[in-house]
């Protein structure tokens, strides 16, 4: 014990690994959220359509640019996909007001029409992680006219469910309008601590780990990246956390057909682009149910679910998602899509890395 101790003490001596650095640039900014696009390979783009990026909320945008080797984006750009993601920024005191058609309007048509714009494409494929997807789909549900496909990452449709969280904002002590009267914007500690309520035991088990593994520079390496997107969060946009929780979680109004957008109906069965889900059979945030349910809500023809296991953030960036999931979703989009000549197939993930052929995974409509 007295050298794994030892051996940590010495880890934390070094410098802690670096976080988001894929090389990218700023291609537009709006009060506090910029669209960044990654730069592209030395040997150029393979694929014409590019990939917008939509992140949650809650969390840094880094999650899929966590590190060298771990990096979603890293990846993305060595297959030769033109990627941009939304970075949201950290809302101020003046955001309060800030609404949620503001973001899931507004936010990202500009985000679309910029993307394409710069591009050349007339549409992109997106991706939302999380509440990032949330909001995609209800984008897609009212303006697809930039989207050519949508994939939903651990994305919540049904907030009605027994997970921790959809039982913690349905109780009748928890008062939105009371909580964002007094803080304006909900502050990340709020959003934070709710999160480790569905772990309580999290931080006993990642010591342990540390200790464990105290000589394992890679894997110390990827846990401190981790801890620091982790603790790098941001506060909720007052307005919009209001209408996130009492049309969303409190009223599950996606699933019954309740929500709008400004003065437009959301209704899930418009939702007709190409569409991919990806769930995971143990992520403690999304419960997988709550995910899935899309599949029997919208109106796409060529939609599919990818099932896996793993959790809500470590199956997203694992050794094994670069095997597996990074690249079923690039499949998915390359197999719709204009490739250019200088196009290579991407290979398709085998049973090994834990990803399944699509054929094998329950409800998936071809």
């Amino acid at each position: 014990m007295i050298g794994r101790v030892a051996a940590l003490a010495k880890r934390f001596t070094k410098p802690m690994p670096q976080v988001g650095q894929t090389p990218a640039d700023v291609v537009f900014s709006e009060n506090k959220w910029q669209l960044l696009r990654y730069r592209a390979r030395p040997e150029g783009l393979a694929w014409k359509t590019p990939v917008l990026l939509i992140p949650s909320l809650i969390n840094r945008h880094y999650v899929l640019d966590l590190m060298k080797g771990k990096s979603f984006v890293e990846w993305l750009v060595g297959q030769g996909f033109d990627v941009y993601c939304i970075d949201w920024g950290t809302p101020s005191s003046e955001d309060r007001f800030l609404t949620f058609e503001d973001i899931a309007d507004r936010y990202i048509a500009r985000a679309l029409r910029v993307t394409c714009r710069t591009a050349g494409a007339e549409k992109a494929h997106t991706l939302g992680y999380c509440l990032g997807g949330t909001l995609a789909a209800i984008h897609a549900a009212v303006h697809p006219e930039r989207i050519a496909s949508l994939t939903l990452l651990a994305t919540p449709i049904a907030f009605h469910d027994e997970g921790m969280l959809s039982l913690w904002t349905r109780t009748k002590a928890f008062d939105v309008k009371a909580l964002v009267d007094a803080t304006g914007n909900v502050p990340w500690q709020i959003l934070q601590s709710a999160f480790q309520m569905l772990r309580p035991t999290a931080p006993a088990s990642k010591a342990v780990s540390m200790l464990d593994r105290a000589w394992d520079d890679e894997f110390l390496d990827g846990f401190f990246a981790l801890e620091t997107w982790g603790n790098d969060n941001v506060s909720f946009p007052g307005a919009s956390y209001r209408k996130y929780i009492q049309e969303l979680y409190q009223a599950d109004g996606l699933l019954k057909g309740t929500f709008s957008l400004g003065p437009h109906p959301v209704r899930l069965e418009s939702i007709k682009v190409p569409t991919h889900v990806v769930t995971f059979e143990h992520d403690a945030i999304v419960p997988w149910q709550s995910a899935a349910v899309l599949m029997d809500h919208i109106g796409a023809t060529d939609k599919h679910r990818l099932h896996l296991a793993g959790g809500h953030v470590g199956a997203v960036i694992s050794k094994k998602a670069a095997k597996g999931l990074w690249p079923a979703m690039a499949n998915f989009w390359s197999k719709r899509d204009a490739a250019s000549p200088q196009a290579a197939a991407l290979p398709e993930p085998s049973a090994k890395s834990g990803v399944p052929s699509q054929a094998s995974v329950p409800n998936v409509a071809s």
